[in-house]
């Protein structure tokens, strides 16, 4: 199973390892509820080298995106970033994925871990006649987020370069002035998985020990747990749970994606016109006991089920159970009452504005 270039030290660190998306990660450190809180109040930094990555190249890079993503890729301003989707003929999602605008002519594609073998096997069977080089970078590239308030903070003074100018979904090229100065080449994106303001750092392999030495003597080192509640707070998406071939993105809320794009694209046939059969709603209540993937949703004091829970625990920030789930549209409207059934009982649940959370300065 593939380890990123830190493993080592992750080792060192003490953490506990799983594997996700074929990789050996970090799952956590000590208590995920520090780590979590970390990020919340002050820094969390996070070894995300798992990510795949897929360079896109030439003249007609921008059109060739057009075709293979649901969105518009090639009026992208450079130094940009969107989110995006990647969809099978009938519209089902194969990932959901950011893509960076280097040049006109010059992008970067970072997909899910797990799914960077399906997307670059999408690439490949869909490069055809455009006049455009791809390659699958997944092994070479190495990523350090560093996320949480004082993200700014601890890398404004290491980069030659000025993040605070960076928009949000923003990113540039930069050196990073490393421990016995070293200058290290990365492409800094303000872009993260977590509800706060932070950074992405985007590396060589062999340059990954050098920037998360630089950067962990500021922050708190945080595993996979962490990001995966930080995440669900924020009310962000994750491939396999909220999202999957199953569903498409009219289900997934992103029709505004394609909704007056004029380019063809592949699954544009199966999304034009489509209603959506679920939504993704968000769940809370004032019990204690959280739901979990899987558990079902009725409507309240009935036996109607509306609905299935994709991602749910407790809070660390707002003190009490969250969720999200597929729920069927008529009965997503926020305020409705609900029922879920967590091992053999049922609890109280509301449907709920998302996100959960949402950073103050925002």
């Amino acid at each position: 199973m593939p380890q990123t270039p830190l493993h080592a030290t992750h080792e060192k660190l003490g953490a506990h390892f799983t594997d996700f998306g074929g990789w050996t990660m970090p799952l956590k450190y000590g208590k995920e509820l520090d780590e979590h809180r970390a990020v919340r109040g002050d820094v969390g930094i996070f070894d995300l080298s798992h990510m795949g990555e897929i360079d896109v190249k030439g003249p007609e890079a921008g059109a060739f995106l057009d075709y293979v993503l649901i969105s518009s890729l090639s009026n992208l301003q450079v130094g940009k970033a969107k989110y995006s989707m990647l969809v099978n003929e009938d519209g089902g999602i194969l990932d959901d994925l950011i893509t960076y605008k280097f040049a006109d002519d010059h992008y970067l594609v970072v997909p899910n871990a797990g799914n960077s073998d399906v997307v670059w096997a999408a690439f490949q069977e869909r490069v055809g006649n455009f006049d455009v080089e791809i390659r699958n970078d997944s092994q070479a590239i190495a990523l350090v987020a560093v996320q949480g308030p004082r993200s700014l903070e601890v890398l404004e003074p290491l980069l030659d370069g000025s993040p605070a100018d960076l928009a949000y979904y923003s990113g540039a090229w930069m050196n990073l002035n490393a421990a016995g100065g070293q200058a290290v080449e990365v492409f800094v994106a303000r872009t993260g998985y977590t509800g706060e303001d932070g950074f992405e750092l985007f590396c060589q392999n062999e340059d990954a020990q050098a920037v998360w030495d630089s950067v962990i003597d500021h922050g708190t080192p945080c595993g996979l747990a962490a990001r995966d509640s930080l995440r669900l707070e924020a009310s962000m998406p994750l491939y396999g749970h909220e999202l999957s071939v199953d569903i498409t993105p009219v289900e997934a809320g992103m029709s505004r994606a394609f909704a007056k794009k004029e380019a063809d694209f592949v699954g544009k046939a199966a999304l034009t016109g489509r209603e959506p059969s679920v939504v993704i709603a968000g769940l809370t209540s004032e019990e204690r006991r959280a739901a979990r993937e899987g558990a079902a949703i009725f409507l309240a004091g009935t036996d109607e089920q509306i609905g299935t829970v994709t991602s749910g625990q407790p809070s660390p920030t707002l003190g009490h159970p969250v969720a999200l789930a597929h729920i069927a549209p008529n009965h997503a409207e926020v305020g409705t009452k609900v029922d879920v059934d967590i091992r053999g009982k049922r609890y109280a649940y509301t449907i709920s504005e998302t996100p959960f959370y949402s950073r103050k300065d925002k």
